[in-house]
């Protein structure tokens, strides 16, 4: 008798290591479903379209009207389009880094 195993053996053999790495698989694809749901549920809120920044006196009147991940205007009050087209015609400054008024077409 042959030392050598058999083509059948060797067959048998391919068959037990593809199946642990197809396990294998199956867990790496578990872990990263979990992972995503995971970050879904504590991912950040994306910003409102719009934010209106205030003013630092008593009455904390609108002064700027930002985009919404503007970095100047990260402080401001979320708005929708609608808010920051009103406040842009009531005379509040576009700001002029984001440029909400280009963004809305309001440009002079």
């Amino acid at each position: 008798m042959s030392d050598q195993p058999s083509r059948l053996d060797l067959l048998r053999f391919l068959e037990r290591v593809q199946l642990q790495q197809l396990d294998q698989t199956r867990r790496w694809i578990e872990a990263e479903q979990r992972r995503q749901q995971i970050q879904a549920r504590t991912a950040p809120p994306p910003p409102p379209p719009y934010r209106i920044q205030r003013g630092l006196t008593a009455e904390r009147a609108p002064v700027k009207i930002h985009l919404g991940d503007c970095a100047l205007g990260k402080k401001g009050i979320g708005c929708d389009e609608h808010d920051a087209r009103r406040a842009i015609v009531e005379g509040v400054e576009a700001c002029a880094v984001c440029r909400p008024d280009s963004e809305l077409g309001m440009l002079d």
